[in-house]
């Protein structure tokens, strides 16, 4: 797998200022997996010139925790890539900004209630049992967006054109879960409408969220949410680091947790250069400085 993208090709499909935004969600402590991101999504803007917008993914209300989020900033903040003036949005603030672009959904697509539970179908495709019952929206019910069947395209700076078909993916597209919280895809994609996102810059576990944003951004352009930037923004869906076992690293894995190594004994550059080497952007674990992440872009590294 291609692990940096070409800046050439980048300028040439972006043709617009760059805007990316670094998004954890604050439900476990940060780790070398985030920081591998962090390169990408910084080292990328250094590289372009553009900017980093900071989002606290926290729409998941049952999982998110507030001594998370302060962890995980206190961490960014010993790596350098933020400081304590940076300014953020958190989801959990923007309650009536979602409820403001579902109102203009509506307007552009069949939005229903569903009260069908995961165990009631099979594999993670929702098969439409309630888009024609005509259900009231109530707590328990999972609100839903119909799509129809056609394929979306999209730019990938590291694998090339993408083409997904939301529909044969995921069935009609959950905005809202059983609990009233509003959906990661819903929530992301209006940010990053909102925001004017340009390019988005995640792990590969990510890749198949693509073409359901797509679409859901394309309906809610449509009703008039969203901003001056184009749509659909590029992307750049990197590689991820692995657990000794070939699964994604997660929150739970202590051994890699950024503030172990810190109280290891490691410095910031330290921590930056082992997460570059585990992806194959350097040959090797040196220190790397978080201002000079962009040199592992554009050629000078």
């Amino acid at each position: 797998m291609v692990v940096r993208p070409n800046l050439n090709e980048v300028r040439r499909h972006l043709q617009t200022p760059v805007v990316t935004r670094f998004a954890p969600s604050p439900t476990g402590l940060l780790h070398l997996g985030h920081v591998v991101n962090a390169i990408y999504v910084w080292g990328l803007t250094q590289a372009l010139g553009g900017c980093v917008l900071i989002r606290v993914e926290d729409h998941d209300r049952i999982r998110s925790r507030a001594h998370f989020e302060r962890s995980l900033f206190e961490d960014l903040q010993w790596l350098g890539f933020v400081d304590p003036s940076t300014p953020f949005l958190r989801q959990q603030d923007r309650d009536a900004v979602y409820a403001d672009a579902l109102a203009g959904l509506r307007r552009v697509a069949h939005v229903y209630a569903c009260d069908c539970s995961r165990s009631s179908f099979q594999g993670e495709r929702y098969p439409g049992r309630c888009r024609e019952r005509g259900l009231s929206e109530e707590p328990g019910r999972t609100l839903r967006v119909e799509l129809d069947d056609a394929t979306e395209t999209a730019d990938d700076l590291m694998l090339g054109r993408l083409e997904q078909s939301p529909a044969l993916q995921c069935g009609d597209l959950a905005l809202k879960d059983r609990d009233g919280h509003w959906t990661y895809q819903f929530a992301v994609t209006v940010d990053d409408l909102l925001q004017d996102v340009t390019l988005v810059v995640r792990g590969a576990d990510l890749l198949s969220s693509t073409g359901r944003q797509v679409r859901l951004g394309r309906l809610l352009r449509a009703a008039g949410v969203g901003g001056g930037a184009p749509w659909p923004p590029g992307y750049a869906h990197h590689p991820l680091l692995l657990d000794e076992d070939g699964t994604k690293l997660s929150k739970s894995t202590g051994a890699a947790g950024v503030r172990r190594l810190r109280d290891a004994g490691m410095t910031a550059a330290d921590v930056i250069g082992r997460a570059a080497a585990a992806v194959g952007l350097t040959d090797g674990p040196v220190p790397i400085h978080h201002q000079d992440v962009g040199m592992l872009f554009d050629g000078r590294h």
